[in-house]
């Protein structure tokens, strides 16, 4: 639910704020003797708000990483299901980005965004909410581009729309601040608990 403590989980593996109590590990490193620049380079981010620089779309997806070649650009442009739309544009990669992305479709935004974290190689990669703002047509397509750039990557998935996660291999369910639940899919729907209750609708009598 809304408020359950999701995205402060993120914020704080990426330590936009440290933990008071208690320790999070990195490949069993604490977090805080790893420098910010160096964690931070090794996550991928794809938020529910996207964000693009005012400058064209191939300078947008290589903010990613900004030694990467045309050829991988337009290569992780592939990967995130956003060639054909680029393509379509008068103008192509070299089409200027207006105003944080104004001239483009939230859709086509969120497609930017992943292609933007395909070019980074970061092994880890966060999905926070990435569909949440698009339409059913336009997430298939996200979904996609998001199942191409979980491979091989250590994914941490926050959605509300439960589809997004019943293929994960560990599903921690968040109420106010604590995770009350933990399993895959087929271990959750079988507690009957709130998971359960979640994914189909129905609260179990008593």
């Amino acid at each position: 639910q809304s408020g359950a403590g999701k995205s402060t989980v993120i914020e704080l593996i990426s330590r936009f704020y440290d933990v008071q109590e208690g320790e999070i590990t990195y490949d069993g490193i604490p977090i805080l003797r790893i420098k910010k620049d160096a964690l931070r380079g090794s996550l991928a981010m794809v938020l529910q708000d996207t964000h693009l620089f005012t400058g064209t779309i191939r300078e947008n997806i290589r903010y990613g990483r900004l030694d990467a070649t045309d050829a991988e650009v337009e290569q992780a442009a592939k990967m995130a299901s956003a060639h054909s739309f680029i393509m379509r544009l008068e103008n192509g990669y070299d089409t200027m980005i207006e105003g944080d992305g104004a001239n483009l479709s939230q859709g086509q935004r969120q497609l930017l965004n992943i292609a933007r974290a395909a070019i980074s190689k970061a092994p880890v990669l966060i999905l926070d909410e990435a569909t949440s703002s698009v339409d059913t047509r336009t997430e298939r397509h996200i979904e996609h581009g998001m199942d191409r750039l979980m491979a091989e990557r250590t994914t941490l998935v926050i959605a509300h729309r439960l589809s997004t996660v019943r293929n994960a291999n560990a599903i921690m369910v968040l109420e106010n601040g604590e995770i009350i639940e933990r399993g895959d899919h087929d271990q959750l729907l079988e507690q009957k608990g709130r998971y359960y209750e979640l994914y189909t609708g129905k609260k179990q009598l008593a």
